[in-house]
């Protein structure tokens, strides 16, 4: 568990290393500050809220998101967010240096959620 990480909403570790591998559990667009509040209003919000908890997990082992080799996005409303997602995605990473990357469209995330990430990182050798 990473001290600073978002309260858990269910049973399970921030992140799981293996062999150099590192496996984050999906974030969800909670506040780590306040975990209790309402989640962010909109797509962009909430997928920037996400990625700053993703980035939060990742510090919290060393690492950032240019160690990122895999990320799995799950989205409610698959059709009406995935373009808007896409843009605040993106301005993530290094133009040109995008991890491998699933996108699925689901019929419900827990809290309410818009979109959860999650991702698999590779320490360097």
């Amino acid at each position: 568990m990473i001290e600073r990480g978002p309260r858990p909403v269910a049973p399970f570790s921030h992140a799981v290393e293996v062999d150099g591998w590192v496996f984050l559990t999906g974030q969800m667009p909670t506040d780590p500050d306040a975990p209790d509040a309402p989640l962010p209003e909109g797509i962009e919000a909430q997928t920037r809220r996400v990625m700053d908890n993703l980035q939060i997990v990742l510090a919290g082992v060393g690492l950032g998101l240019e160690n990122v080799t895999m990320a799995r996005i799950y989205l409610t409303e698959f059709e009406r967010d995935y373009a808007k997602m896409n843009e605040t995605y993106m301005s993530y990473f290094e133009q040109g240096k995008l991890p491998a990357r699933t996108t699925i469209g689901v019929t419900g995330l827990a809290v309410g959620a818009l979109v959860e990430i999650d991702m698999i990182a590779r320490r360097p050798g």
